[in-house]
């Protein structure tokens, strides 16, 4: 009988035992992810809302954490943004919302760049609940997209991965201030 009942207190013990990662509504990240050989650590989480519905949870992953906007963008290093929807949205509205975040946060931008944000927009699918979007820059590669886990292409160059990764941490984050907070360990 005693040994039941340690066996029970053990597997309650361990079903409340914290599980590891950090958790933003219903979108459980884990602590650390591996990219290209690089082990990078979760930054931060942030929520994007429109109106009273949430749209997605995301994270971004760098070698040494940040809370330093303008230090993560000056870093050469690898890094992930990984955001997992919790709604459908359509492809267009995802390129869409990039140009806009684009035009806000690198106003400045050249034709070249505006051509690689044109190239992620035509690689953008219909995203349902449950489903990710992941952007992961690799120095001296690119920006390799992957939607739903499969690989859509690299857009070449840090000045895309900076201008991207803008449109969530620069002066005028689309998903706002509370999420670039969040993104940005800040909360």
């Amino acid at each position: 009988m005693i040994r039941k009942y340690i066996l029970v207190c053990l597997f309650v013990l361990c079903l409340s035992s914290p599980a590891s990662g950090a958790t933003l509504g219903d979108v459980t990240l884990p602590d650390t992810v591996t990219e290209s050989g690089a082990e990078l650590k979760l930054n931060g989480m942030g929520m994007r809302t429109f109106t009273f519905f949430d749209v997605y949870a995301a994270g971004l992953y760098l070698a040494s954490p940040s809370v330093d906007a303008a230090a993560i963008l000056a870093a050469d290093g690898p890094r992930v943004m990984t955001m997992h929807f919790l709604r459908e949205v359509g492809a267009e509205k995802i390129a869409s919302a990039w140009l806009d975040g684009l035009a806000a946060n690198t106003p400045a931008a050249d034709a070249s760049l505006k051509e690689r944000f044109a190239r992620l927009g035509a690689m953008m699918e219909t995203l349902d609940k449950g489903q990710t979007l992941e952007c992961v820059y690799i120095p001296g590669k690119g920006t390799a997209i992957r939607v739903r886990g499969q690989a859509k292409g690299i857009i070449e160059g840090k000045d895309f991965s900076d201008a991207l990764l803008a449109c969530w941490i620069g002066p005028k984050p689309g998903p706002g201030e509370k999420f670039k907070a969040g993104i940005l360990g800040r909360r």
